[in-house]
């Protein structure tokens, strides 16, 4: 590795506030990666996307700065003489990829670009792996390639909960169930109890018949005949809901009026999850219980201190699920933490990611 110039591909897709990184989870999480490669002597070029088009990894550039000497790129097709000088051990940031066409479209030509700077190319975005964007499938077709340690780590605690201990409950929060139905029916035969929440509830009311009022929807949503009538796939039997007036309580679902949504899970569903919880061997979250943006936290926070203090094998993922468990300052309190959400749910419902096979 010494005196190679290595590109990797990292996920610094972090929150930042005025300026400032809010959650350095994932940030922390590369680190290691980047001073082993670093005392043996490589140059690293570091690439990720934070946002869309208009983000910037400035605010991670000056945090990267605490931990190592490092260069900002502002321009990608402006690179050539920062890379061209760089010395062994020395580190240079590329800005925001996706502020470039090519990246998500993974267009040849800007692989071709990119795969340029480097000698090797090395993927510790296990996070990102589930985009076919340049940096993810397009450079490996131009490099020797590797996956990072960190992502072997995702791959390897992930790949537990194909063959888990039983009794295994799986817990599924957050939106967008279209995208979550083969997650769900893959599971349906694997775990012993699936617990459906957020704004996935939401969606399996309605499909059952149950009034929603104002709640968000997925229109997409379809579910099988298997999944509606799944012994093992449990509903919320009572939920939090806001009227059109701000006023909030406590109902059953087929209570919920015309002029109400529901914001988050109720006491006696938190109670009949934690019952389970008391009982099993392995769990697996992934996505909030409620409408945590918008102040209805409650029922996450407690999911996540009764896992966290249950002493079962716990793996939690997504993004939203990170920012609460960092917010308790209980991250450590899991036996893995992902640093994933979409790509998690993708690898656990396909066996694999774009980012794995463009290696192979």
């Amino acid at each position: 590795m010494k005196s190679k110039k290595v590109l990797l591909r990292v996920d610094l897709n972090v929150p930042v506030s005025h300026g400032v990184v809010d959650d350095d989870f994932r940030i922390k999480k590369t680190l290691p990666t980047i001073e082993k490669l670093r005392k043996e002597g490589a140059k690293v070029i570091l690439l990720s996307h934070v946002g869309e088009k208009d983000g910037t990894l400035r605010p991670i550039y000056s945090y990267l700065r605490n931990y190592f000497p490092v260069k900002f790129v502002e321009d990608v097709y402006k690179a050539k003489d920062i890379v061209g000088s760089m010395e062994e051990t020395e580190v240079v940031l590329f800005e925001n990829l996706r502020k470039w066409e090519g990246e998500k479209d993974n267009n040849p030509e800007f692989a071709k670009h990119l795969a340029s700077f480097g000698d090797l190319y090395i993927n510790e975005a296990f996070s990102a792996s589930h985009r076919e964007h340049s940096s993810i499938v397009g450079i490996p077709k131009h490099l020797p390639s590797s996956l990072g340690d960190l992502f072997k780590k995702e791959v390897e605690e992930l790949s537990k909960v194909f063959d888990p201990q039983h009794p295994f409950v799986f817990v599924l929060g957050g939106v967008k169930f279209s995208t979550k139905i083969p997650l769900i029916e893959k599971f349906l035969d694997k775990a012993d109890q699936i617990h459906i929440a957020g704004a996935l509830m939401n969606d399996m009311y309605k499909a059952k018949g149950f009034p929603v009022g104002k709640s968000v929807v997925d229109d997409s949503f379809d579910p099988s005949e298997k999944i509606l009538n799944s012994s093992n796939l449990f509903l919320p039997t009572d939920v939090v809901v806001e009227d059109s007036k701000g006023e909030v309580y406590i109902k059953k679902p087929e209570e919920v009026l015309p002029n109400e949504k529901i914001m988050d899970i109720g006491p006696e569903s938190l109670e009949k999850i934690h019952n389970d919880i008391i009982k099993c061997e392995f769990i697996l979250w992934n996505g909030p219980l409620g409408n945590y943006e918008n102040g209805y936290s409650e029922g996450t926070n407690e999911l996540a201190h009764r896992i966290s203090e249950s002493g079962k094998d716990s793996i939690i993922g997504g993004g939203d699920t990170l920012s609460v468990v960092s917010k308790l300052n209980i991250l450590d309190k899991f036996t893995f933490v992902s640093t994933a959400g979409g790509a998690m749910l993708d690898f656990l419902a396909n066996g694999t990611l774009p980012g794995i096979e463009a290696l192979k």
